[in-house]
């Protein structure tokens, strides 16, 4: 037992120097959060760094990325000879790990047979998690904001093109709209208190010409009593002439100073004379433009009655009142055709009124949509603001970046030592067992019997008495001398493989 037991335990040594040293190279890279406050600018990229950390590790061990490092270092000389690139990075691939460690922190790490080529790969790679990590958040902004860009675009459009449907939909129903009741019904009040005065106004010119009527019926009356005188006069004299248009003009003026002095200015009765005077006046002009017809020839002298002084003073009366009268009624057509105006205009009005509740219903379904649009349109500004504030944030580079608290670390022992001493430990144990199979090989190849039990259990036989064996005095020192020499031989094992051990351990081995 004791010499396989020796050699498995020297042997171990001799078979880890096949297993290489290898040096693995550690850096803890932590993240360090952005150095404005959240409540100023908010970052774009919200994902946690173990999320993001997977797609980043996804680009730097891509197949050009490391081959990029294995020309720069030269690594694995000896598979690139016998094999191919893409076994050599999947070797790479192999020898890289990152570890998260808590939330804000991962360490990565490298191994390598050397020791220096294993920092430098570790360097490197935390190198390019930095970089790439800049790259990554600056690239997620710039996407955001493009796709901000062209949702307010698209919702901009949308907002003018349901303004436009608003712009006509008013055009068409101008003076129809919700917003517009209140003028109308104020329209309508203002129209009836005007169609109220223009009655009064009526009302008060109808009683002024009943009056008239009366002092034209008693006038004629007068005129009948009296007795006229006649006389020889020439056919030149005026007769009594029909009332012209400055006659009217006259009478109306007289009329319209009579009322300025008992009423106001803005008085319906004083705005009524002063129109029938302004129309008067445009006659008397129009008549004064015309061009006069010549002189008729002098008639032949005839008799006509001579009026007395009084007769005269009622004729002249007579045509006062007469003209009245015609200013009257012309001032009552004018009444009329603005009353017939103003119900026109009350019905227009009242008729925008009663369609307002259609119109309302209509416009609050294309009001609420317009809000809806408005208010998304508002909601992506503002949005849009603030990524363009986060993109320039992460190009600036004071986002959330990685920052390396501990640099690749150069290895002064293999990381594997405890793998070589377990190899070591196995091949102990290997020809422990190897000693125990010899043994009990041999015990179970032995065919003698060495106690009385042994007799009875194979045979079956009682046993009668025990005869010992007897050695002769050659037979016990050849016997003697053959334990001497195993003894010696498994001391010499156990010699050289302590020996092995001690080289190995102080590294000759």
């Amino acid at each position: 037992m004791v010499i396989p037991f020796a050699v498995g335990a020297s042997g171990a040594p001799l078979i880890s120097r096949t297993m290489p040293q290898l040096f693995r190279s550690e850096t803890l890279i932590m993240v360090v959060p952005q150095q404005v406050p959240d409540t100023y600018v908010k970052s774009t990229v919200t994902a946690k760094m173990e999320d993001r950390l997977p797609s980043i590790s996804n680009v730097i061990l891509s197949r050009s990325r490391l081959e990029r490092i294995i020309n720069d270092f030269n690594l694995y000389p000896a598979q690139r000879r016998r094999g191919i690139m893409e076994d050599v990075v999947q070797r790479l691939r192999a020898d890289i790990s990152v570890q998260v460690e808590g939330q804000d922190s991962f360490r990565l790490k490298y191994v390598s047979t050397d020791p220096q080529t294993a920092q430098k790969v570790a360097g490197r790679l935390a190198s390019l998690y930095i970089e790439e990590n800049l790259r990554d958040r600056a690239n997620l902004a710039d996407e955001t904001n493009l796709f901000l860009e062209s949702q307010l675009n698209d919702a901009k459009q949308r907002l003018i093109e349901h303004e436009k449907k608003l712009e006509a939909y008013r055009k068409q129903y101008a003076g129809q709209l919700p917003s517009q009741l209140e003028s109308n019904l104020q329209t309508i009040r203002n129209t009836q208190a005007q169609m109220q005065s223009l009655s009064d106004s009526t009302n008060r010119i109808q009683e002024r010409r009943l009056l008239i009527e009366r002092q034209v019926a008693d006038t004629h009356a007068l005129s009948l009593d009296a007795v006229p005188a006649v006389v020889a006069a020439p056919a030149s004299a005026p007769a009594a002439a029909p009332t012209t248009v400055a006659q009217q003009l006259e009478a109306a003026q007289a009329q319209l100073a009579a009322l300025r002095v008992r009423y106001k200015p803005d008085h319906p009765d004083v705005r009524a004379i002063e129109r029938v005077v302004r129309d008067l006046q445009a006659k008397a002009d129009e008549e004064a433009r015309r061009p006069q017809p010549a002189p008729a020839p002098a008639p032949a002298p005839v008799v006509q009655k001579v009026a007395s002084p009084m007769e005269l003073a009622q004729q002249k009366r007579l045509r006062e009142l007469q003209d009245e009268l015609e200013v009257i009624d012309h001032q009552l057509a004018v009444n009329q055709t603005e009353e017939t105006r103003l119900k026109q205009v009350m019905s227009g009005y009242q008729a925008k009124v009663d369609v307002v509740p259609t119109r309302e219903s209509e416009l609050v379904e294309l009001t609420r949509d317009y809000g809806t649009l408005q208010a998304a349109y508002m909601s992506l500004l503002a949005k849009r603001e603030d990524s363009k504030i986060a993109a320039n944030l992460e190009r600036r580079q004071i986002g959330e970046q990685f920052r390396i608290l501990d640099p690749a670390s150069l290895p002064e022992k293999p990381y594997n030592q405890q793998q070589r001493l377990g190899m070591m430990a196995a091949g102990a144990i290997a020809g422990l067992v190897a000693g125990l199979l010899v043994v009990g090989f041999l015990e179970y190849g032995d065919s003698s019997f060495k106690r009385e039990r042994d007799v009875v259990t194979t045979l079956s036989l009682p046993v009668l008495a025990l005869i010992p064996a007897i050695v002769s005095e050659r037979e016990r020192r050849r016997t003697q001398r053959r334990i001497w020499a195993l003894n010696a031989a498994a001391g010499i094992a156990l010699l050289g493989s302590a020996a092995i051990l001690a080289l190995w351990r102080h590294g000759t081995l």
